[in-house]
C-alpha cells in the first residue's frame, strides 16, 4: 500500500525522487505518469478504470469543445458522470430505498479515491480549452498526467493544467537547500498528521459517537478538536505533498495560510482549501454573476457558490447545510457596518475568536452523522451538566493522563507555528545559519518529540481522501 500515511510512501517518494533526477528533463513527465499510475492503481485500482474513462472523453471532447457546443456538453457529462453517478446518485438511491422501499441499480464501486479532485481538474481543462485559456492537447497521455498527478490525485491542491505540466517538462537541477527545505515542510505535515490529527481523532471519535453520554465541557472539547483534527489532518497533507514538490522542483498552489487567524469567514475561505477557493471563485461564481451586480444577487451567487462546495464535499443534509451556512455567513458579513474594524487593530482578536467559534459551529454540523445528531450535540452542550472535560480523560477515549498532555502539547505547537508564520518569522533560515551543533541538536530532539508524541496505533488515512 503506498497510502500518504504509510512507510511505503516514504520509500516511493524518495525512489521518485531519485529517478526524477536521473531522468531526461523531456521525458520527465511519462515518469510522473507511470508512477501516478502506480500510486492510485496500488490504492483503488477500479478507481483508476474510472479516471481513465473520464479523462479520455474529455480529453476527445476538448479537441473540438470551442467549434462545436455538443462536445462541449458531452465532455463536461462525461468530466461529471463520476461523481453524480458514483457519489450522489448512490446516495440518493439509498435514501429512496430506505424511505420508499424503491429497488433502484447501485454500482458497486462506491467511491472511486480522489473522485472529487480528478473530476474537478478535468472539468477545469475543459472550460479553460472552451474559454482559449488553453489548446487543446493533442496527445491524451499528457491529459492523463495532468488528471492523475499522484500529489494532489486524493487531497488537492487543485492544480491548473498550464500551471503544473510546463514545471514536469522543466530542467529542474538538484537543489540541496531546497530539499531540505522540502523535507523539513514533509515532517511538518506528518507531525501534524501523526502527533495532532490522529490522537485528536481518538476523542472526536467516542465523543461524536453518543453525545448523549457526555457533558457540556466535553462536547465542546471534542467539538473543538474536531476543528484541530480536520485543520491539521488536511494541512498536514498539503505540507506533505508539497514539500515533496518542493524536492522534485514544484511550485505547486498553496492550500492553507493560518486560517484559524481570519477575523472573518470570508477571510477564512482566503486561507482554508485555498484552491478549491480559487476554482468555486473561476468556475462557479464569476460564471454566476460574482459580485458585478446587485447586492442581492451577489448574496445569492454567495450561497449558491457554497452550496456547490457542500455538494462537492458529500450528498447528505449535514454537507449542504454546511455549504448553505458558509454563503450565509458571508452574505451576512458584507452588510455588517464594522466588518472592517473588526480586522483591525485589537478588535481582530475579537473577530479571530468570534470566526473560529462559527467555524466550530459549522464543522460540528459537517462531522455528524445527519442532522438530528447534530441536533443532539447541540443539545447536549445546552443541557448536559458537568465539567469533567479536563479530568475524566478516560472517558473520552485516551488510556492515560500522559496522552492528554501530548494532546494539548501537540496543538500548542500547532498554534505556535501558525502564529510563527503569521508573522514572518523566518525559523528555518536562523536554524540554516545556526552552528552545525546547535542546528543538529534541533533536529534531534524535534525527532525525539515526534517519535514521543506521535500517535502511531491509529492507522487511519487522511480525512479529505473520502471527498
Amino acid at each position: 500500500m503506498l497510502a500518504v500515511s504509510s512507510p511505503g510512501f516514504v520509500v516511493f517518494a524518495a525512489l521518485l525522487v531519485g529517478l526524477w533526477y536521473l531522468c531526461v528533463p523531456s521525458k520527465r513527465w511519462l515518469l510522473m505518469l507511470a508512477a501516478s499510475a502506480v500510486f492510485y492503481i496500488s490504492l483503488d485500482w477500479q478507481g483508476f478504470l474510472v479516471l481513465l474513462a473520464g479523462t479520455l472523453v474529455v480529453w476527445a471532447c476538448a479537441l473540438h469543445a470551442r467549434e462545436k457546443n455538443g462536445f462541449f456538453a458531452l465532455g463536461l457529462a462525461g468530466a461529471l458522470a463520476p461523481i453524480v453517478l458514483l457519489k450522489y446518485y448512490v446516495a440518493a438511491a439509498g435514501g429512496l430505498q430506505a424511505m420508499l422501499g424503491l429497488r433502484l441499480w447501485q454500482p458497486e464501486i462506491l467511491q472511486p479515491l480522489g473522485i472529487g479532485y480528478f473530476t474537478l481538474q478535468l472539468v477545469s481543462y475543459l472550460v479553460d480549452v472552451r474559454r482559449g485559456v488553453l489548446l487543446p492537447q493533442r496527445s491524451f497521455a499528457r491529459v492523463l498526467c495532468f488528471s492523475s498527478f499522484f500529489l494532489s490525485i486524493t487531497q488537492g491542491p487543485f492544480n491548473r493544467y498550464n500551471e503544473l505540466m510546463p514545471q514536469l517538462d522543466a530542467d529542474t537541477r538538484w537543489d540541496s537547500n531546497r530539499a531540505w527545505r522540502g523535507a523539513i515542510r514533509c515532517f511538518w505535515g506528518y507531525f501534524k498528521k501523526i502527533a495532532v490529527a490522529d490522537r485528536a481523532a481518538v476523542v472526536v471519535g467516542v465523543v461524536f459517537a453518543d453525545p448523549a453520554s457526555f457533558d457540556r465541557t466535553q462536547l465542546l472539547l471534542a467539538t473543538t478538536l474536531y476543528s484541530f483534527q480536520l485543520y491539521a489532518d488536511f494541512s498536514g497533507y498539503t505540507d506533505i505533498v508539497l514539500g515533496i514538490g518542493q524536492v522534485l522542483g514544484f511550485e505547486l498552489p498553496e492550500n492553507f495560510r493560518q486560517p484559524y487567524l481570519s477575523a472573518t469567514v470570508k477571510e477564512v475561505w482566503s486561507r482554508w482549501h485555498m484552491s478549491l477557493s480559487r476554482w468555486l471563485k473561476d468556475y462557479v461564481y464569476i460564471p454566476l454573476g460574482g459580485s458585478r451586480c446587485s447586492t442581492a444577487r451577489r448574496d445569492v451567487n454567495l450561497i449558491a457558490t457554497f452550496l456547490v462546495s457542500g455538494l462537492w464535499h458529500g450528498a447528505g443534509l449535514t454537507y449542504l447545510l454546511w455549504g448553505f451556512l458558509h454563503g450565509a455567513f458571508q452574505a451576512l458579513e458584507n452588510h455588517l457596518p464594522w466588518r472592517h474594524a473588526i480586522t483591525k487593530g485589537w478588535a481582530r482578536l475579537v473577530g479571530i475568536a468570534g470566526t473560529f467559534c462559527v467555524m466550530t459551529f459549522a464543522f460540528t454540523i459537517f462531522r455528524s452523522a445527519s442532522l438530528t445528531g447534530a441536533a443532539q450535540y447541540f443539545y447536549g452542550i445546552l443541557h448536559n451538566g458537568g465539567h469533567k472535560a479536563l479530568s475524566n480523560y478516560w472517558e473520552l477515549g485516551l488510556t492515560t493522563r500522559q496522552e492528554q498532555v501530548f494532546l494539548f502539547a501537540g496543538l500548542a505547537i500547532l498554534i505556535a507555528g501558525d502564529l510563527l508564520q503569521e508573522y514572518h518569522v523566518p525559523l528555518l533560515d536562523k536554524l540554516a545559519a545556526a552552528p552545525r551543533l546547535l542546528r543538529w541538536a534541533a533536529y534531534e530532539v524535534s525527532i525525539f518529540a515526534f517519535l514521543l508524541m506521535g500517535y502511531f496505533l491509529s492507522g487511519g488515512g487522511f480525512l479529505y481522501a473520502r471527498y
